[in-house]
């Protein structure tokens, strides 16, 4: 495993076992843009590949066929005529690799595959060919295939449709950074917030490597955020759009169900987001919330005591969030806006959401703090009359966390009339739906909670440094 790679090290052991194993490998790498799926290829095998091209994003077939022939040529050390077709682009590849002598692996990387996928190439056809037709019998070749663009990656390589379904050997799918990882990324950039500005940090950026790779390390978070977004050209001013756009092959729909839901934070059913959007009902809106939920910009759970009917989906993804409260409004006036911001009604309404959603990302480390890991659980939600829970976790024994998610600069300190809210919620939880689990108060906070004579409420505290538990 490399050094240099922060975390990802289930992953790291996926690649070493697949490569040392004695069979052909057809190994897919999956998960959005900007997420680190090419670092962690590359920076694994140090670059040294028997052959590696990657697709050019909006390229034409034949821009895509002379970058695979400047690439094999590269590789092979000897001149080849620039293929016609796909069929033909393969069968040189297969002549190269055959060249190869010795009992070694034969490490090919594809990058960006769904970009090579351009229209009427038969692209998909010449890659199966040449997978069943020769690489699905040599031992030696293990064959990396990467894409950001989940939509194509689902119905080409990963669904039960696609034209390589039961080819690939195993499935890599790469999730943002935890808050650890983050940290230990910063870490190694020379960048020593503490946990509070790094999860401040994560609730702008979300565990997105390449975001975080701009930050600089001699200006402040607050800079930094002014410096991306703010500034006059600002790197990621215009990127969520282009997230988008280089994800999903229609990115309209997707955008407008995003944009929905980063205005109803306890989230939305189906029929409440076609209410909301216009949008038909019909297989066009199953596959958006599909691919959305795959690439980690919603979750989707059914409500406490709903059934699937009852399915919310939520908005989670954290860049976006952020862009659709700041960014997208944003007309350029001030270069200092979130520095300016700091003590803004709307910025503490924004960090009390992404805390929220942070908190999600980290229910491992929540159920590890609680020290409940091994007990089978559900995570949900709930909204009663006159009452909501934004995270439940309802536990098979017997048992049903109500947790409270408050960020806050220093310990929270619950008052006569929050106390009074806390029980009557639950009571008001209770008797809707008629539970008889045991029901435990449950405060994930920054610091903690002040003692004082209310604090008995509270069953059990996770604090912000529990969250960075790896």
């Amino acid at each position: 495993m490399s050094d240099v790679i922060i975390g990802r090290k289930a992953e790291q052991e996926i690649l070493r076992q697949r490569i040392e194993s004695k069979s052909p490998e057809l190994i897919a790498i999956y998960g959005r843009r900007r997420i680190g799926k090419t670092y962690l290829v590359r920076q694994y095998f140090n670059d040294s590949f028997s052959f590696y091209a990657t697709g050019i994003y909006q390229g034409t077939k034949n821009e895509q066929l002379g970058e695979f022939n400047r690439q094999l040529e590269y590789y092979s050390g000897h001149k080849w005529d620039v293929a016609k077709d796909w069929f033909d682009a393969f069968a040189q590849l297969r002549e190269y690799l055959d060249s190869i002598k010795g009992d070694s692996p034969i490490v090919v990387f594809l990058d960006e595959l769904p970009w090579m996928d351009t229209q009427k190439s038969r692209f998909i056809k010449a890659f199966e060919y040449f997978w069943n037709s020769w690489g699905a019998a040599n031992n030696r070749l293990k064959l990396i295939v990467c894409g950001s663009a989940t939509t194509w990656m689902r119905e080409n390589v990963l669904s039960d449709k696609g034209g390589l379904y039961n080819r690939t050997t195993r499935s890599i799918y790469l999730a943002p950074f935890s808050l650890y990882e983050t940290e230990q990324y910063l870490v190694s950039h020379g960048i020593n917030w503490n946990r509070y500005q790094i999860a401040e940090c994560y609730m702008i950026l979300g565990g997105t490597p390449l975001y975080l790779q701009m930050l600089e390390r001699d200006k402040s978070l607050t800079q930094n955020i002014d410096s991306l977004f703010f500034k006059q050209n600002a790197p990621l001013a215009r990127e969520y759009n282009f997230l988008f756009r280089s994800l999903f092959n229609e990115a309209t729909l997707h955008k407008q169900i995003i944009e929905v839901l980063a205005n109803k934070a306890s989230g939305l059913t189906r029929t409440e987001i076609m209410a909301a959007t216009k949008i038909e009902d019909g297989g066009a809106l199953t596959k958006a919330l599909r691919n959305l939920c795959d690439c980690d910009f919603i979750r989707q759970y059914t409500a406490f005591g709903k059934s699937e009917r009852g399915t919310i989906f939520q908005l989670t993804d954290l860049f976006s969030l952020f862009h659709l409260r700041y960014v997208k409004s944003y007309r350029g006036q001030d270069e200092n806006h979130w520095q300016n911001m700091i003590d803004s009604p709307s910025r503490r309404a924004w960090s009390g959401y992404s805390f929220e959603q942070l908190c999600l990302q980290h229910i491992r480390q929540i159920k590890q703090k609680l020290g409940i890991h091994g007990v089978q659980s559900d995570i949900c939600g709930w909204k009663g009359e006159g009452a909501q829970i934004d995270l439940l976790i309802d536990r098979r024994d017997q048992t049903i966390n109500l947790c409270e998610m408050k960020f806050s600069q220093g310990e929270y300190e619950i008052t006569k009339q929050y106390d009074e809210h806390l029980r009557g919620r639950a009571e008001i939880f209770r008797t809707a739906t008629k539970t008889r689990k045991a029901l435990h108060h449950t405060f994930v906070s920054t610091y903690g909670i002040k003692k004082n004579m209310y604090s008995g409420t509270i069953n059990s505290e996770v604090l912000l440094d529990d969250l960075f538990a790896e």
